[in-house]
């Protein structure tokens, strides 16, 4: 016997195929929710069996309890965004049985309590319990329950929150323009969280709306239960000539089990919406998440000791309020032993190891080599007042911030920047922290981890109270505020940015200027194994046989120093090998190789769409510092100090001009001194980028803001 080796799912598609109804599938799943909705508004106009009523009774209940379970497991509201929608469609569902059967209990009812189905006549049965008022009183007080707490309560809380997140949303627009601009996001990131916040906006809106879904749904309980007995009490005297006590019987035993198999539901329902808009984003689900908050043992030893006061009192239930004060003193008792277990664990782990304590040795008497041979590449040493940045489970966001400054360098230079070690530093200043190229402090500051740094914008002009400060990337004047006055300072123009997105950025800027030291054999050696596995031959041909590995690092870092990215690393090695009889030095190769790769580093200045801002030499100035360039010889160009100030401050001028409108201008000189001159400019500007004339593209539109000339400013 042959073996098939086709799954169930297979053979259906090929039959189907063969049939030529391939698309059926497809068109019974797109087809089933139109279907469904017709199917409700025929329940209410065409009358249905009792079997199929009670099916529809016990479907409700469990899609109900369903949507509760889920509300309950939710980390966040926008988990359950489809909730509006399905609370509409079950609350249409349950309005539409309510048709049918009151349909059932009033042209039926006098044949008895089986009429309408054993759910109804269970409920009624249960709840009733033999008398008639009891089971009025108890629905009416559901009813109550229902309308005047719950669902009250949830939608005066979805009309609020959709009226905050409304008026938070452009304060969220420009935390999220502020993150991508100091590299803290990816484009991609960025408009994932302006979905986001744009979904958040659209689901409280609905939400807003859908509770006044359960609300009516409620109001129409009972009104259906009035008309249920009224009616069924008419029909049965009037027309089935029914005693008052037979019609009774029947009529309201029918309409309270009626009213409760519809108000169940309609209560889960109620529970799920206010469950859902009272929920906080969280990365737990309900029962964590409140669980966790509760567990302080300085709230649970007073309420043992007031429980255990009652149990003493004469005429209380003792042994009760007793039994409860020991409970809760074990629970506060277990609650500190845990709380006490985690405070003494070591715990900050940092993205490329541990942050711990400087002087906290096993052995005081031994000194650790790590303590004084850190091999990191890059490294933050953080004051003790900054050390909650890192602990994630205290919401700090410092490593990640810092994994996704590593990635926006990584990807816009081409190599894979190093790990970030993160420590504490006791010597430091409690808000200070630290920036180390290696061995080598690079960049210091402070941030204060309980404020918003508030930098001025181009129309804010009205001052603000705080600590004033320089902004440490750009130097910009900048002030430290409290949260309270983030509002107001965003009303005066400032922006306002987070302390760890300050030292990010920071850090970023840190990283884009030491780039080339970043950069070792190891790394490069990594590149090449990546392009061979693409272009094996090219790689075999060009390293080592005609350019040394350490002559290769040589060069790609050289080209990293002026922020050239070495991404495309099979340009790089096609133009080595057309280089490497010309016995040229490391700098000189470099060089050679730029107008290859300066298409890379302007794409970065300014989108392709854009026209590229470019600051010129005016033509006598020029020639001057060309003169002075073959004066010089091999000493370079050597400038005088007085042109040279006037030099920097008039680009410097025009460079943050520039940047103030959000853009960043290239200075374009003549090929025979812009490695001298970049060398000068770059030394007093980091973020400055100096081209020749030869690396513009010819398919590059420029335009020239400004043009420096060596005359003084009258």
């Amino acid at each position: 016997m042959r073996r098939s080796f086709y799954g169930e799912d297979d053979v259906m598609e090929m039959t189907l195929r063969r049939l030529g109804l391939s698309d059926l599938k497809g068109l019974l799943s797109s087809a089933t929710m139109p279907l469904g909705i017709l199917m409700l508004v025929a329940m209410m106009v065409l009358p249905l069996p009792v079997f199929l009523l009670d099916t529809f009774f016990v479907s409700n209940i469990l899609i109900s309890l369903v949507i509760l379970m889920v509300s309950l497991q939710t980390y966040r509201p926008l988990d359950f965004s489809s909730f509006p929608s399905l609370l509409l469609i079950a609350t249409v569902l349950r309005l539409a049985l309510n048709v049918a059967s009151t349909r059932i209990v009033l042209s039926e009812g006098h044949t008895g309590p089986d009429a309408a189905g054993q759910v109804i006549k269970a409920f009624g049965e249960f709840v009733i319990a033999g008398n008639y008022a009891v089971g009025i009183f108890v629905f009416v007080i559901l009813v109550i329950i229902n309308l005047l707490v719950i669902t009250k309560g949830a939608g005066r809380v979805s009309e609020v929150t959709a009226r905050f997140t409304l008026d938070a949303m452009p304060g969220k627009q420009m935390a999220i323009d502020a993150d991508l601009n100091a590299g803290v996001l990816s484009n991609e990131e960025a408009t994932l969280r302006r979905k986001e916040i744009s979904s958040e906006a659209d689901f409280y809106g609905a939400m807003d709306g859908a509770s006044k879904f359960v609300k009516g749904d409620a109001v129409a309980g009972i009104l259906i239960l009035i008309i249920n007995i009224v009616g069924g009490l008419i029909i049965g005297l009037a027309q089935h000539s029914l005693s008052f006590e037979v019609a009774a019987q029947n009529y309201i035993l029918l309409s309270v089990g009626d009213g409760l198999v519809a108000q169940i539901p309609s209560l889960l329902l109620a529970i799920s919406t206010a469950i859902i808009v009272t929920r906080v984003s969280s990365t737990q689900d309900m029962a964590q998440h409140i669980g966790e908050q509760v567990s302080l043992s300085r709230a649970w030893y007073p309420v043992a000791g007031v429980l255990l006061l009652l149990g003493f009192v004469p005429g209380m239930p003792n042994a009760l309020f007793l039994i409860a004060g020991l409970a809760a003193g074990g629970v506060a008792f277990f609650v500190n032993k845990k709380m006490q277990a985690a405070s003494e664990q070591e715990a900050v782990t940092g993205e490329s190891g541990e942050l711990r304590l400087e002087g906290d040795t096993a052995k005081p008497e031994q000194i650790e080599l790590s303590e004084i041979a850190d091999n990191s590449p890059v490294s933050i040493q953080l004051g003790y007042g900054l050390v909650e940045m890192v602990n994630e489970e205290n919401g700090g966001t410092l490593v990640n911030r810092v994994t996704g400054i590593r990635r926006q360098v990584s990807k816009a230079l081409g190599f894979v920047v190093p790990a970030v070690r993160i420590r504490d530093d006791l010597t430091l200043e409690a808000n200070t922290y630290r920036l180390r190229i290696g061995q080598t402090i690079v960049g210091e500051d402070q941030v204060y981890p309980e404020r918003k740094l508030a930098i001025p914008g181009e129309n804010s002009s009205i001052k603000i109270e705080g600590i004033e400060v320089k902004d440490p990337t750009f130097g910009m004047d900048a002030v430290w505020i409290m949260p309270n006055d983030v509002l107001e300072a965003e009303s005066k123009g400032y922006v306002i940015i987070a302390p760890d997105s300050v030292m990010t950025t920071h850090l970023s800027q840190i990283l884009y200027k030491y780039a080339g030291q970043l950069v070792g054999q190891d790394d490069i050696q990594m590149l090449l194994d990546n392009l061979s596995e693409t272009a094996p031959n090219l790689v075999q041909s060009v390293v080592p046989k005609l350019v040394p590995l350490h002559q290769l690092t040589g060069i790609l870092r050289a080209l990293l120093e002026e922020r050239v990215p070495i991404s495309d690393l099979r340009r790089i090695l096609e133009n080595l090998a057309s280089l490497a009889g010309r016995n040229l030095s490391i700098i000189d190769t470099a060089e050679m190789l730029r107008p290859e790769l300066a298409g890379l580093l302007i794409q970065q200045v300014a989108p392709l769409n854009q026209p590229l801002p470019v600051i010129t030499l005016g033509s006598e100035l020029e020639h001057m510092l060309i003169t002075m360039a073959r004066q010089s010889g091999e000493e370079g160009l050597v400038i005088d100090n007085a042109l040279a100030q006037q030099l920097l401050r008039k680009i410097s001028d025009t460079n943050d001009a520039l940047a103030a409108k959000g853009r960043q201008a290239v200075i374009v000189v003549s090929p025979a001194i812009r490695k001298e001159f970049s060398k000068i400019i770059r030394q007093h500007i980091d973020d400055i980028v100096v081209l020749a004339f030869t690396e513009l593209p010819e398919t590059r539109k420029i335009e020239v803001i400004a043009t420096i000339t060596g005359e003084a400013d009258s």
